[in-house]
């Protein structure tokens, strides 16, 4: 909810209910960006990602988890993830990051 909040005052976005949604709206929507949970209901967030990036390589895909471990960190960069940030995070350090990514 909070990453609601800081986001619709400076983007467009959709927000999947599960990994399984996400992977069918990078189909149809064609987003410049993913921002990805690990832990999501149907499918995680890793076999999302992964699936993601099968089919659009340059897709930048980051991981705002509450997940902070160094195994998790290795296991998002593993399935294809371009960033990995953990909660919580400032807004500013959220608005930063996704400017690196899309403008």
């Amino acid at each position: 909810m909070l990453m609601t909040f800081i986001l619709k005052k400076h983007y467009e976005f959709e927000r999947a209910r599960n990994g399984q949604e996400a992977v069918d709206m990078v189909d149809t929507m064609k987003p410049d960006m993913v921002m990805m949970d690990l832990k999501m209901p149907v499918m995680d967030g890793l076999e999302a990602t992964r699936q993601i990036k099968a089919k659009c390589p340059d897709l930048p895909v980051v991981v705002l988890t509450a997940n902070a471990f160094d195994v998790d960190r290795e296991a998002a960069e593993e399935a294809g993830c371009d960033e990995f940030l953990s909660k919580p995070i400032s807004s500013q350090k959220c608005l930063d990051m996704i400017a690196k990514y899309v403008g």
